[in-house]
């Protein structure tokens, strides 16, 4: 192969030559601008020079390309047709499978608004879990395919899969959040406990993929508070019933059974702790009320009704017990 430097020099020489000679020509003869003329015919020189090259090469590489596939047609010959059949078949599902790449990321960046909704997440999450079983699948064919391609889905499968973890996390945080908002808006407490368990098993389907999340980790932290919240509130809430109709010692019964069941909860050791302190400064504060007013008749009815109605105290639902649980 000629050298490409070699040839467009001598072009370059012989169109600088021409631009020299039109550019006298044309100034002894008393030309205003004899460059002009001059330059466009060195101009067509070169362009000529290079596209006579490239038609000349064209057709002495296609007459070489030929010549080599005679040649090692002869030496493939006894080759395993099953090898050159399994690449044939492995060619094509390659080729899908990038075609598919295309097509998922373009669907993927549809899917990146920030008003999506988790259900399109969660389809998202799916489809590229269809894409990288496909390219598992096209990499363990028989044959393989040539290595640039295989290289190539590799690629692909790598950036699929960061996609793959963004998506999953934005399901399980959008669904999350939407479940726990709900249950905050719950009136029940068994309702409460149920859409907030709804929750947890969202988190708990994006832990089994990604277990070292630690986004997952601290919002199932965060719910399994909310719903060991939501149980000891109930018996906060019968504590606050009998303190607020006075009757003190069956208030401080419902509190100790609150610390019961709090010590048993699912919840973190911080939040336990704080709140079994405003509990217990409930139960003390209780127990000087009850004291002040008729601490014998008090503490000596738990669970009895008595005849004898004492006023109402003073707001002790919306003191610190009310906060304990929220």
């Amino acid at each position: 192969m000629p050298s490409t430097a070699g040839y467009m020099l001598v072009a370059g020489g012989l169109s600088l030559a021409l631009f020299w000679i039109i550019w006298m020509l044309l100034r002894s003869e008393g030309d205003e601008a004899p460059w002009i003329p001059a330059g466009l015919a060195a101009g067509f020189v070169i362009l000529f020079a290079a596209a006579a090259r490239e038609i000349v090469m064209r057709r002495a590489w296609a007459r070489y390309t030929r010549e080599m596939e005679l040649v090692m047609g002869a030496a493939d010959a006894g080759r395993s047709p099953l090898k050159a059949k399994a690449n044939s078949n492995a060619w094509p599902g390659m080729q899908a499978q990038v075609a598919a790449l295309r097509g998922l990321q373009q669907r993927l960046s549809e899917v990146d608004a920030a008003n999506t909704p988790p259900e399109a997440h969660l389809e998202a999450y799916k489809l590229c879990e269809q894409y990288l079983a496909n390219t598992d699948e096209a990499l363990r064919s028989p044959g393989g395919g040539p290595a640039e391609m295989r290289a190539a889905l590799r690629s692909g499968q790598e950036r699929v899969r960061a996609l793959q973890r963004k998506h999953l996390l934005a399901w399980a945080r959008g669904e999350a959040t939407r479940l726990t908002h709900e249950a905050q808006r719950r009136v029940r407490h068994s309702d409460r406990i149920e859409t907030a368990q709804r929750a947890l098993e969202v988190l708990g389907e994006a832990l089994r993929v990604y277990p070292g999340e630690q986004e997952l980790v601290d919002s199932s932290v965060a719910l399994r508070n909310f719903v060991a919240s939501v149980k000891v509130g109930q018996w906060v809430e019968m504590a606050e019933r009998a303190a607020f109709r006075g009757k003190y010692a069956r208030a401080v019964a419902r509190y100790r059974d609150a610390l019961f069941y709090l010590s048993r909860a699912d919840m973190s050791e911080d939040a336990r702790d704080e709140a079994a302190m405003r509990i217990q400064r409930e139960i003390e504060m209780l127990r000087a009320r009850a004291h002040t007013s008729d601490p014998i008749e008090e503490l000596s009815r738990v669970d009895g009704d008595g005849a004898t109605r004492r006023p109402a105290p003073r707001d002790v639902g919306a003191g610190e017990g009310g906060e304990v649980i929220g």
